[in-house]
């Protein structure tokens, strides 16, 4: 089970693909036509330590060019935080993203758990405060979650973040689908950077401008020690030409990001009001993706029919019968409801 994730076109051909929870608009043109210009100069190194797109990624999230981290995809940046950190104890609510876990056993440390419960919609509640005590190195938090699309509220994150400062516990939220939030402002701590060298933020290029296949992810920390560090345990040209260059054009994309998210939002609505319809059970996802359970065989059997769900018994905390599907455009959509309302009276 290692290394599973969604987006597997490459084993399971010729299907719709609800596994990878990307802009349903698709990679822009302007950033596809940047990663061609790029390979004119495939003979030279990339720039150290990507700075140029740090300085881009900065502008574009008004802060300081100091806080900024680039790396291969937010999974390399988690794993380099980590690596960075060096946790003995670490934290994590489940389910959660799964590479938290892996990044964390890399490096020989066995995580808690806190878990959440089906009954509560798998959202995070006021208990994780309990769990976060002294001698907990690191705690990572997904907002909104996955698998689950749930948010956490933000006097909740705050009451973690003190709670985390109090500890000595480095906090790491990531914000990588925040961006398919209606009111994003409303739940982001970006703003409490400065005055949290212990908090880092984690964001990605893959979901908000459908580049996966680039690699291209960062973060944000106010602590220029461990952003150094960070640099430390990274490779040196971690982010290939290509994926800089992709980087710097999709950030202009403004346009581009208002129109996805205005679709997403009308597309999950549908979704949601044909789940109901058909009676299946959905859980209170907020983000790209509906989160849902239903009978156990439903990913083999969409496969049948060329639909690429995403099975989540995976997740620690998730057994079968847990599964995701990404918000796509209206049509691909439809489709997916045809197939499961046919799968439902086949019952």
């Amino acid at each position: 089970m290692r290394h599973k994730h969604g987006g597997d076109v490459y084993r399971y051909r010729n299907c719709i693909d609800f596994s990878s929870n990307c802009n349903p608009l698709g990679t822009p043109v302007s950033v596809q036509e940047a990663v061609i210009r790029s390979a004119a100069r495939l003979h030279e190194y990339p720039q150290t330590g990507s700075t140029s797109l740090c300085q881009a990624v900065a502008a574009y999230e008004k802060v300081p060019s100091s806080y900024v981290v680039c790396g291969n995809g937010a999974a390399e940046v988690i794993f380099s935080v980590v690596r960075a950190i060096a946790p003995r104890r670490a934290l994590l609510p489940a389910p959660t993203f799964s590479e938290y876990q892996e990044a964390l056993e890399s490096t020989g440390c066995s995580p808690d758990f806190f878990e959440m419960s089906e009954e509560d919609d798998f959202r995070l509640s006021e208990g994780i405060l309990d769990k976060i005590q002294p001698g907990v190195d690191i705690l990572f938090i997904c907002n909104p979650n996955n698998p689950t699309g749930a948010l956490t509220e933000r006097k909740l994150l705050l009451k973690i973040l003190e709670k985390c400062r109090e500890a000595g516990t480095f906090l790491v939220i990531d914000e990588c689908f925040l961006d398919f939030v209606k009111e994003p402002d409303a739940y982001t701590l970006k703003g409490s950077l400065p005055d949290n060298p212990g908090l880092f933020i984690l964001k990605a290029f893959t979901k908000r401008y459908a580049m996966a296949g680039v690699r291209l992810g960062y973060g944000l920390c106010s602590s220029e020690d461990l952003i150094e560090k960070i640099g430390r345990m990274t490779q040196p040209w971690n982010v290939s030409s290509p994926a800089q260059a992709a980087g710097i054009a999709a950030l202009k994309e403004t346009g581009y990001v208002e129109e996805g998210r205005r679709i997403v939002f009308e597309e999950l609505a549908y979704l949601k009001k044909e789940f109901l319809r058909l009676g299946i059970r959905f859980f209170a996802s907020e983000a790209n993706y509906l989160f849902f359970k239903s009978r156990e065989d439903l990913f083999e059997e969409c496969l049948k029919e060329g639909i690429l769900i995403r099975d989540c018994s995976n997740y620690t905390g998730l057994s079968r019968g847990y599964f995701r599907v990404a918000v796509k455009n209206h049509e691909e959509n439809q489709k997916l409801v045809k197939v499961l309302e046919c799968l439902e009276r086949r019952k």
